[in-house]
């Protein structure tokens, strides 16, 4: 990029900032997880699985994409969901080569008392996230915006 060009302002608080609320949030669902003794990638394999979209199947595939994990990863959290009774492993009645993986009872016990965890905290810290994002939003152009005014100068 030529130094010439004009690039939108960066608001560096601003983006420190929603690196801090998101960080907080995230230190406070590893310690929710803790605290019901689980590991907090179990957590959040638990929530990527019932909070699958419609259409998605809860294969192993699917659920290592939803963490941005290894499929070796996620077969050994789910290994380890399965031995605390939290998930159970089946084939998929339509295509034998898929594993689906499903909730226990105990795992949506689990799962729904720390998702109301969540959700209190989120209502707690969620205003100073939304004003942190809505800063940096209101204060960031678009690039199309960018490109054309570069151009606009130059021509």
């Amino acid at each position: 990029m030529n130094p010439d060009d004009k690039q939108p302002a960066i608001d560096y608080q601003a983006l420190a900032e929603l690196r801090y609320q998101i960080r907080r949030f995230l230190r406070f669902s590893e310690q929710a997880a803790r605290s019901a003794r689980l590991e907090p990638q179990q957590y959040q394999l638990l929530l990527a699985l019932k909070g699958l979209p419609e259409g998605k199947k809860p294969t192993i595939g699917e659920l290592a994409e939803r963490l941005q994990i290894q499929h070796n990863s996620t077969v050994e959290l789910i290994n380890r969901l399965v031995e605390h009774n939290l998930v159970a492993r089946q084939r998929d009645e339509a295509d034998q080569r898929y594993v689906i993986i499903t909730l226990t009872t105990h795992g949506e016990e689990i799962l729904q008392q720390l998702a109301f965890y969540h959700q209190t905290e989120l209502q707690s810290i969620g205003p100073a996230l939304l004003h942190t994002l809505e800063t940096i939003l209101m204060h960031s152009s678009d690039p199309q915006d960018s490109l054309a005014n570069s151009q606009e100068d130059k021509g």
